[in-house]
C-alpha cells in the first residue's frame, strides 16, 4: 500500500530560507522555467507546494565536491 505525503503550502519567506536564493532570483528562474511556479492560494497570496521545492532542491545539481557554493575563496 502506498503511503501519500501530505503537501503543505510554503510562502515566499521560507522558500528564500529553504532554497537559498531571494526574491528576484526566483522569480527570474520561475520566468526561464528553471524553478517551480507559485500556486494561488487567494486573491492577493501565493505559494510554493514544499513537495515541488524539495524535488526542485533534489534534482539541483552540485559541485563534485558536494558543496554548492560557487564562490572559490
Amino acid at each position: 500500500m502506498e503511503q501519500q505525503q501530505e503537501s503543505k503550502i510554503l510562502r515566499l519567506p521560507k522558500v528564500k530560507e529553504t532554497v537559498g536564493l531571494g526574491k528576484s532570483a526566483i522569480y527570474a528562474m520561475i520566468k526561464e522555467g528553471k524553478f517551480p511556479k507559485p500556486i494561488k492560494i487567494g486573491v492577493r497570496a501565493s505559494g510554493w507546494l514544499d513537495t515541488d521545492i524539495r524535488r526542485w532542491l533534489a534534482a539541483r545539481p552540485t559541485l563534485p565536491d558536494g558543496n554548492d557554493d560557487c564562490d572559490e575563496k
